[in-house]
């Protein structure tokens, strides 16, 4: 495809990932007014964000292995579909139990986004050219990202918050409309196709119970107990259970053979605290700009600008280097220790510490993120068998999420049962200052008894100083604890075999997949008629290479399906 095909085909989803990252981001400032207006209470305030995080983690497998098998337009804007629609009802919420619900289908919807934008643009741009095309992709990542929460927080303040939930409706269908005319995929040759469902219901049970255990534990019930017993018992089963039948499974959803790749392998691994650090932060972010300096919605999202601002330079330069020159490592592993150095410095805020210290702090952070976080899918979809890209790419995207949300719910229960002994520790100091407030006092007393989040920029001082001293030093707290991750991530990309880009997009290399394999065919036979012995020895060999590039065209009906054990040399 010209540069100019390609930009056209990029124009539907271009607008499709700006229609989801829009509706994820415009409720981000918003969320401390919206549970505070529902009477929720911390736990709640997280179950918000966690319950998107866990249906986008269960659900990116199972998008990516569908991408594998029908066709991938159509799944993009049925994703698109079930995304939007979603959110919109999420606006019409009476409680926190309807919000998560919501938000919930929002998620499923979300993990299709994901899952598949990484697929169709490894579809149309090979690993090489796919830099200079990062810029756009980065663009309308900050202006999702970075408008969102402004727009949210501006329609919060002004309007009501529940707009929030309907302002992407309309882009929606100008994405749809845009992906049927714009996008034009090559086609997948047909093939047999089986569903792994008891691989889907394992999965889903077996991380749900985990990460429900996570969210609930320290403050539903204990963590030593029986109720931990059961579900980390239940998930640990439900896991095992997932293994054994993905190994036998004819199309696995997760072809466990691919952890043999070094690649794969460790870019998992480091998407695991890269998630972390990309949804965490998100998340105490916003909470520390409106509970523990006042902010509003509005100005929490200007606030959390200086991050946006670090990811999408710093991303978009390293894209474009990354095209020019063909090498990707140095990049990766200098954002990582970006990231890592970006969560130690978080960790040191407080309340009070100065705006231009923490506006740096988060400038890195967003730097390391940015230079990581998509560069992992790249090397890894460079790395791995065109038959298993799908896969490959979902699976990275998965444990990013599952790292993510991991991290959002046990530094969201962190926080949760760190924030209660700090108001007890400075139990006197609230007292005095309640009580110089009269009736004013009595009912914002009441609030604090029920456990609601308070909305901080409308109390009164002193009390207003106490309450951001007590929310500053807890999400720094959080912060503390994620940065040793960051490390993880660095020694993870620092082992990552350092392989050449392939200038072939995914249709190119599947053509050439198959071409090797025929060959060595054709091979195979003329050996056989002159040399008996020495085909004996060919048959070997193109066994085990057939392991390694398996016919992108599937088995045959009734034929056992090659080991996908993907080599590092499959990358062209």
């Amino acid at each position: 495809m010209s540069h100019r095909q390609v930009l056209q085909s990029l124009t539907g989803l271009l607008m499709g990932m700006f229609v989801s990252i829009l509706a994820g981001t415009v409720v981000s400032t918003s969320l401390p007014v919206i549970v505070s207006d529902l009477h929720g209470d911390q736990t709640a305030y997280t179950w918000v964000v966690t319950a998107t995080l866990l249906a986008t983690t269960i659900s990116t497998p199972i998008w990516g292995k569908l991408a594998d098998l029908f066709d991938r337009k159509l799944l993009l804007q049925l994703a698109l579909a079930v995304f939007v629609l979603s959110s919109a009802i999420a606006g019409f919420s009476q409680d926190t139990t309807m919000l998560i619900t919501m938000r919930v289908f929002q998620g499923l919807g979300g993990g299709g986004m994901a899952a598949l934008s990484q697929i169709v643009m490894a579809d149309i741009i090979s690993p090489r050219d796919r830099g200079k095309y990062m810029g756009l992709f980065g663009a309308v990542m900050a202006l999702g990202t970075v408008g969102g929460p402004l727009v949210g927080g501006f329609i919060t303040d002004t309007i009501n918050w529940r707009w929030n939930f309907f302002i992407a409706l309309p882009f929606a269908v100008v994405a749809i409309f845009l992906i049927q005319r714009t996008l034009h995929l090559p086609r997948l040759e047909p093939r047999r196709v089986r569903i792994d469902y008891p691989g889907i219901v394992l999965l889903s049970a077996g991380v749900s119970l985990l990460l429900i255990w996570v969210s609930l534990a320290g403050n539903s019930f204990d963590w030593a107990s029986a109720t931990t017993a059961w579900m980390v018992g239940g998930a640990v089963a439900a896991l095992a259970a997932f293994t054994a039948v993905e190994l036998r499974a004819p199309e696995p959803l997760i072809n466990l053979q691919l952890f043999r790749n070094a690649t794969f392998t460790l870019s998992v691994i480091a998407s695991i605290s890269v998630g972390v650090s990309m949804f965490g932060t998100a998340v105490f972010l916003a909470q520390y700009m409106q509970l523990a300096r006042g902010a509003n919605a509005t100005q929490s999202g200007l606030m959390t600008i200086p991050m946006m601002a670090g990811l999408l330079i710093v991303s978009t330069i390293a894209g474009a280097l990354i095209s020019k020159r063909g090498k990707w490592k140095a990049f990766v592993v200098t954002g990582a220790a970006l990231q890592t150095a970006g969560l130690f410095l978080l960790g040191t805020i407080h309340y009070d510490t100065n705006f231009l210290l923490v506006s740096a702090y988060m400038f890195l952070l967003g730097a390391g993120v940015g230079m990581v976080m998509q560069n992992l899918v790249l090397v890894v979809q460079n790395a791995v068998p065109q038959r298993e890209l799908g896969v490959a790419s979902s699976a990275v995207t998965f444990f990013r999420s599952l790292g993510g949300t991991v991290g959002v719910a046990a530094l969201g229960a962190l926080l949760a049962a760190r924030i209660p002994e700090l108001f007890a520790e400075r139990a006197d100091r609230i007292g005095t200052a309640i009580a110089s407030l009269g009736i004013r006092g009595a009912e914002i007393a009441q609030g604090f008894a029920s456990g609601t989040v308070p909305v901080v920029h409308e109390l009164p001082e002193p009390l207003r100083g106490i309450i951001e001293g007590i929310y500053g030093d807890a999400v720094a707290r959080v912060f503390l604890v994620a940065a040793p991750l960051g490390l993880l991530t660095l020694l993870a990309v620092a082992f990552l075999p350092n392989l050449p880009l392939s200038t072939k997009t995914r249709h190119e290399r599947v053509t050439e997949e198959k071409a090797a394999s025929a060959g060595a065919t054709a091979g195979l036979a003329t050996t056989a008629v002159v040399e008996p012995e020495r085909a004996a020895e060919a048959g070997a060999g193109l066994e085990e290479a057939l392991a390694v590039r398996p016919h992108a065209d599937g088995p045959e009906p009734g034929r056992r399906r090659p080991s996908a054990g993907p080599g590092e040399g499959s990358g062209g």
